[in-house]
C-alpha cells in the first residue's frame, strides 16, 4: 500500500532503494565469481550515493514547500500471522531526514575516500559489498517508520560493521575482535528485540505513529502508562547503550579500530556510534514518561562521558584516542537526550559526525606530518604539563593513569562476571541433558565434545 502522493512516493522508495540497488549489483556479481573491476565499482558507488541523496533532499524541497512536517510511505504488512503483523514503513520527518542525508554525505565521503585508499587490496570488492550493506541499513534505520522495520535496518548496520572489524582475517586479532564487537551487538540486538516484542504486547502495535503519538516529531505522546514506559524505556536503554559502546560495553569501540580506516571513520566515529542516541532520539516520548528511565540516560550518558574523558588522555593509538574522544561527545548527547534536549542533540550529532569523520581521515597524514615536524627538530615535541598533573600527587595520578589505559576494566567484568557465569550455566545445562539422553538411550548417546576437539586436531596434525 503506497502513499497518495506519487512524488513523495516515488522520492520516498528512491532514498532507502538507491543502496539497496547497489547492493544487489555488487552482490549478485560477487556471488557469481565475477566480482566488478575498481572502475566500475568507482563509478557505481557514487552513483547510488548521490542518487539516495538527491531523493532525501528533494523529499526536503516538497515538505518545505507543502508546509508539511510528516510524510509516510506505506509497503503494508509482509508478515501477518493472528496478534501479530510486520509492516514495512518509512516516515520521513524533522527527526530521520536530517539523518538520513547525513548518512549520505558522510559515506559519499568515505566511499570516495576508499576508493583510493583501498586501491589494490585484495578485499576491495568485499568491503564495498559490506559498505553497501551499512549504506542500506543506515538508511533503513533512519527512516523507519515501525519498530520492526528500525530493527531489520539495525541488524544490517551491526553485520556489516563486525564484518569489517575482521576485515583483515589473514590475522588472529582482527576476527577476534570482529567476534567480540558481534557478542555485544548480540545483547544489544536481543533487548531492542524484547523491547518490539513487548511494545506488541502492551499496545499491539509496532507504528511508531501510533505508539508515539500523531503530533510530529518531537510532540509526540507515547500511549504507554509510567510503568510500561519504565519496562520498555530501559530495554530501549540498554539496545543503545551496546550500539554506542555506552558503559559497560565501552570495550568493544577501540577494537573496531582493526578495520579499516575508511570503515572506522564512518562506523565508528560517525554514523554507526551515533544509532544508540538516534534510538533514543525516536523513542523519546517513552522516556519522558518515566522520570527513572531519565534519570538512568543522564547518569549513563554523564558518566560514559566522564569515563571516555579520561581514557582518552592514556591511548597511545592515534585511532583509539579519536574513538574515545567520539564516546566522550556520544555520552554527552545521551545526557542532553534524558534532559528533554532534543533538537540540541540532533544538532550536537550532525555537528559531532562531520568532525570526527574528517579527523579519521586526516589521522594517518597527521602522523606523517608529526614524524616530520620531529625529524627537523632533532626532537619530540614539547608537552606542556596539564592542569591534573599539577594538582593531584603522583601515586593518585597513577591509579588513574592504570585505569585508563586498562579502559575501565569493563572488557574484564564483563567477561569475569557475565561471560563465564553464562558460559558454566550453560555448561551444566549441557551435562544435564547429556545424562537424560544418555539414560533414555541406554548407553553414550553422542560424541563427547572433548573427543571431537582430540579427533579434530589428529585431522589436522595428518
Amino acid at each position: 500500500m503506497f502513499g497518495d502522493d506519487p512524488l513523495t512516493t516515488l522520492l520516498g522508495l528512491a532514498v532507502p532503494g538507491a543502496p539497496v540497488a547497489l547492493l544487489c549489483v555488487l552482490g549478485l556479481f560477487s556471488l557469481l565469481g565475477r566480482p566488478l573491476a575498481e572502475q566500475h565499482v568507482g563509478r557505481l558507488v557514487p552513483l547510488a550515493i548521490f542518487a539516495g541523496l538527491l531523493a532525501s533532499l528533494g523529499m526536503v524541497a516538497v515538505m518545505i514547500l507543502r508546509d508539511t512536517r510528516h510524510v509516510t510511505v506505506e509497503l503494508g504488512n509482509w508478515i501477518e500471522i493472528p496478534h501479530y503483523h510486520f509492516s514495512l514503513k518509512f516516515l520521513f520527518d524533522r527527526l530521520s531526514l536530517p539523518f538520513v542525508v547525513l548518512a549520505y554525505i558522510l559515506c559519499g565521503t568515505i566511499g570516495a575516500f576508499a576508493h583510493r585508499y583501498l586501491h589494490r587490496e585484495p578485499g576491495f570488492n568485499r568491503f564495498f559489498v559490506f559498505y553497501a550493506l551499512f549504506v542500506m541499513g543506515m538508511a533503513i534505520t533512519a527512516l523507519a517508520g515501525t519498530i520492526e522495520t528500525l530493527f531489520a535496518g539495525w541488524e544490517m548496520v551491526g553485520l556489516s560493521s563486525a564484518l569489517l572489524v575482521g576485515y583483515f582475517h589473514e590475522r588472529a586479532a582482527p576476527v577476534r575482535n570482529g567476534l567480540r564487537v558481534w557478542s555485544v551487538y548480540r545483547v544489544s540486538d536481543a533487548a531492542l528485540l524484547i523491547a518490539a516484542v513487548a511494545l506488541h504486547h502492551l499496545t499491539g502495535e509496532g507504528d511508531f505513529d501510533k505508539l508515539l503519538g500523531t503530533p510530529p516529531w518531537p510532540e509526540g505522546v507515547a500511549a504507554l502508562t509510567q510503568n510500561q514506559a519504565l519496562v520498555v524505556g530501559l530495554l530501549l536503554l540498554v539496545a543503545a547503550a551496546g550500539k554506542s559502546a555506552l558503559i559497560p560495553f565501552s570495550g568493544w569501540l577501540p577494537r573496531a579500530m582493526e578495520g579499516p580506516t575508511p570503515s572506522s571513520a564512518v562506523f565508528y566515529g560517525a554514523l554507526s556510534v551515533h544509532l544508540g542516541a538516534f534510538l533514543l532520539l525516536r523513542a523519546s516520548p517513552v522516556l519522558v514518561l518515566s522520570p527513572w528511565v531519565g534519570g538512568a540516560v543522564v547518569a549513563l550518558g554523564l558518566g560514559t562521558a566522564v569515563f571516555a574523558a579520561l581514557t582518552v588522555r592514556a591511548q597511545t593509538d592515534i585511532k583509539c584516542a579519536l574513538s574515545f574522544a567520539s564516546l566522550t561527545q556520544v555520552g554527552i548527547i545521551v545526557a542532553e537526550i534524558g534532559l528533554g534536549l532534543r533538537y540540541i542533540a540532533l544538532l550536537h550529532i550532525l555537528g559531532h559526525a562531520c568532525l570526527r569523520t574528517l579527523q579519521f581521515l586526516r589521522a594517518p597524514t597527521l602522523l606523517q606530518d608529526y614524524h616530520t615536524l620531529e625529524n627537523a627538530i632533532g626532537a619530540n615535541l614539547p608537552r606542556a604539563p596539564g592542569v591534573w598533573e599539577r594538582l593531584l600527587p603522583a601515586r593518585t595520578r597513577a591509579w588513574f593513569y592504570r585505569l585508563a589505559m586498562e579502559r575501565g576494566y569493563w572488557d574484564s567484568w564483563l567477561t569475569d562476571y557475565v561471560a563465564r557465569p553464562l558460559l558454566r550455566l550453560f555448561q551444566t545445562f549441557d551435562a544435564w541433558e547429556r545424562n537424560w539422553t544418555d539414560w533414555l538411550a541406554g548407553g553414550q548417546s553422542r560424541e563427547s565434545d572433548q573427543l571431537k576437539v582430540t579427533s579434530g586436531a589428529k585431522e589436522e596434525q595428518r
